[in-house]
């Protein structure tokens, strides 16, 4: 049986590995809200401001630029590093043991698949990148999470993913 009574169409399973369910249906899982989300973001943004600010200068100090074009040519390699430096944060620590972000951990919940199981790294990058995609559209994407049933954004749709509350906390 799955973890969860609706199975969402996965675009990604090309990216994933089969994975059995553990659990059988869990009419009591409580998944992760609008506001809570937003919190947890606000706490990845803290942690990750000092590696990102550093690493930006150090890119910037090693490679200085002489006029506008390299300049504008080093400003968007520096974007290109940041996003990457994001993406491996995201991407790593939810499909960690942990299945969370430093921000998700703190405020109790965790990132999973449709059987509840601890989801991949491809799967966990589809995610991220989906991410852009809810933004994208004036962020309805995210607001997404506050009205459907089992609080999934356009991007949890998009990986198959839910963010449920850890039973730890």
């Amino acid at each position: 049986m799955r973890y969860f009574s609706r199975k969402p169409y996965n675009y990604l399973s090309f990216l994933t590995m089969n994975q059995q369910p553990t659990s059988e249906s869990n009419e009591a899982t409580r998944f992760g809200g609008f506001w809570i989300r937003v919190g947890a973001h606000f706490i990845d943004s803290v942690v990750m401001l000092i590696p990102v600010l550093l690493i930006s200068f150090l890119f910037r100090s090693v490679n200085p630029a002489a006029n506008e074009t390299e300049q504008t040519i080093i400003e968007f390699m520096d974007f290109i590093l940041s996003l990457l430096v994001w993406w491996i944060y995201f991407a790593v620590l939810h499909s960690s043991k942990w299945q969370a972000s430093v921000g998700k951990k703190a405020v109790g919940l965790k990132v999973v698949d449709e059987n509840g199981n601890r989801i991949s790294f491809g799967r966990a990058t589809g995610r991220y990148f989906a991410d852009f995609l809810s933004a994208l559209i004036l962020f309805i994407g995210y607001m997404m999470v506050g009205w459907t049933k089992k609080k999934q954004g356009l991007h949890d749709m998009i990986a198959g993913t839910y963010v449920i509350r850890s039973e730890n906390a």
